[in-house]
C-alpha cells in the first residue's frame, strides 16, 4: 500500500514537473481578454499561471476598469525562473509596462535567451522598441508597428509563431493566442484537446 503511495506520489511529481510555469504581466489598463483567455486556457491546461502585478498593489485595474487580483507583484518573483512569459495588449497597460523598472531587461534577457516570449495587441510594441524583432515574424494591433523592422509584420492580422516569439494582432485573436501557447508550453495534444473541449 505504502509502495502504491510513493508510485503515486512519484507519479503526480513528474506531471508537476513537465507543467511549465508562465507568467503574465499585468498593469492598470490592460486589455482584459487579451490577458484571461489566455489565462483560462493555460490553467485548464493544468499550466502553473503566475499572474504578476507590475504596480504597487497587487490588485490591478484592467482597461474596461475590471480588478484582477495577481498572485505576486513583480518585485517579489524571478523571472528568470519562469519558462513562459505573457504580455497583453491595451496601450495604458503597455505604457506603465515601459516605465516599469526591469520588463524590458527580462524582456531583453529572454530574446537573447530563446526563451518563450509572447505579446499580444501593443504588448509586442515593447519588443519592437527594444531592437528584438530585426529578421523575426511578429504582429501588432494595426497601426502600432511604426518601430517594427521592414517585413517583420505579416499583412493578414492574426496569431503568428516564430521559434520561441508568439504574438497576436488584438482582441479578437485573445483564444487562439492562449492556444498556441498552450501548444507550445502543454504540447500539441493538449492544446488541441483544450480547444475542442471549449468548441473552438
Amino acid at each position: 500500500m505504502r509502495r502504491k503511495r510513493e508510485r503515486k506520489r512519484r507519479k503526480k511529481g513528474t506531471a508537476k514537473k513537465m507543467a511549465t510555469t508562465v507568467a503574465i504581466l499585468l498593469a492598470d489598463g490592460f486589455e482584459t481578454i487579451e490577458a484571461l483567455a489566455p489565462i483560462d486556457v493555460l490553467t485548464r491546461g493544468e499550466a502553473d499561471v503566475v499572474r504578476v502585478s507590475c504596480m504597487e498593489d497587487k490588485t490591478v485595474l484592467s482597461a474596461q476598469g475590471i480588478p484582477v487580483v495577481c498572485d505576486t507583484q513583480l518585485s517579489d518573483i524571478n523571472l528568470e525562473d519562469v519558462d513562459c512569459l505573457i504580455i497583453p495588449g491595451g496601450m495604458e497597460g503597455v505604457n506603465n509596462l515601459r516605465k516599469t523598472a526591469g520588463v524590458k531587461e527580462e524582456l531583453e534577457r529572454r530574446m537573447e535567451n530563446d526563451e518563450l516570449t509572447c505579446a499580444i495587441c501593443a504588448g509586442p510594441m515593447l519588443l519592437a522598441e527594444l531592437d528584438l524583432l530585426e529578421n523575426r515574424k511578429a504582429t501588432v494591433y494595426p497601426g502600432c508597428d511604426t518601430d517594427f523592422p521592414d517585413g517583420v509584420r505579416p499583412k493578414e492580422n492574426g496569431v503568428y509563431t516564430d521559434g520561441n516569439l508568439i504574438t497576436a494582432s488584438g482582441p479578437a485573436f485573445a483564444l487562439p493566442f492562449g492556444f498556441e501557447i498552450a501548444k507550445a508550453v502543454l504540447g500539441e495534444e493538449t492544446a488541441k484537446s483544450l480547444a475542442e473541449g471549449m468548441l473552438a
